[in-house]
């Protein structure tokens, strides 16, 4: 899928030749400077195309299909943790006497 969000590919910021003067800028600068506009440019797309494909995968998921299908027995396992240090507070606490009754 091509983006056209942006007026120049970065072809075309790469192909750019700026006519110089007696008072122009500095090329080399100029250079530098459109180097890291690619960069941005290169990232964005890549950024992008990322994100569309990540769409496309979440499109075809099952609506029944849970997000994350792992969360759950994570919740169980972490509610039999809190439980079980609830009750060995309780004894640390009240003592055998109270998790006897």
């Amino acid at each position: 899928m091509e983006n056209k969000l942006t007026q120049l590919s970065t072809k075309d910021i790469l192909d750019k030749d700026f006519k110089t003067s007696m008072r122009g800028y500095n090329q080399e600068e100029v250079d530098a400077y459109l180097d890291v506009i690619i960069q941005d440019y290169e990232a964005l797309e890549s950024r992008i195309k990322q994100l569309e494909e990540e769409q496309a995968r979440a499109s075809q998921r099952k609506p029944e299909e849970p997000v994350r299908p792992r969360m759950q027995a994570t919740n169980h396992q972490a509610n039999y943790d809190i439980l079980k240090r609830v009750s060995n507070l309780e004894k640390a606490v009240f003592g055998k006497k109270y998790a006897d009754d």
